[in-house]
């Protein structure tokens, strides 16, 4: 019942209005970086992604691509009664030998894979 921090209502409102969500996060500490947990934590009671198609990526330098994170996002949202559309997720093993200096992917396998993650996405929303 509390009214809710600017920058809370502006995220919930951002996501309400969002026909689909795209969450790609790196791992952090074996799991999700506490400032994406702690913006979704905010979302739990309001339910702006129930039913909402959404999109959950991981990336790490590491071989396993961030799947703790992957795992991580997958419950939070899955009680959230988000809709995780399956094809359109995914981990993104060895991130730091995929992308140049200037963040931009290199790797044609995962440029490809982002680009089925998308249209997968996109397919599950709702004409």
């Amino acid at each position: 019942t509390d009214t809710p921090h600017p920058a809370v209502a502006e995220l919930r409102e951002r996501l309400k209005q969002a026909d689909g969500v795209i969450i790609c996060t790196p791992e952090y500490a074996a799991g999700v970086p506490g400032s994406l947990k702690n913006a979704l934590d905010w979302i739990v009671s309001s339910g702006e992604f129930m039913d909402k198609p959404v999109s959950v990526i991981s990336a790490s330098p590491n071989p396993l691509g961030g799947d703790k994170a992957y795992a991580s996002l997958l419950l939070t949202l899955n009680m959230m009664s988000a809709k995780v559309v399956e094809n359109a997720s995914m981990t993104v093993p060895m991130i730091t030998i995929k992308l140049n200096a200037a963040g931009e992917i290199t790797d044609a396998a995962t440029s490809d894979s982002l680009r089925d993650v998308l249209q997968a996405l996109a397919g599950a929303i709702p004409d």
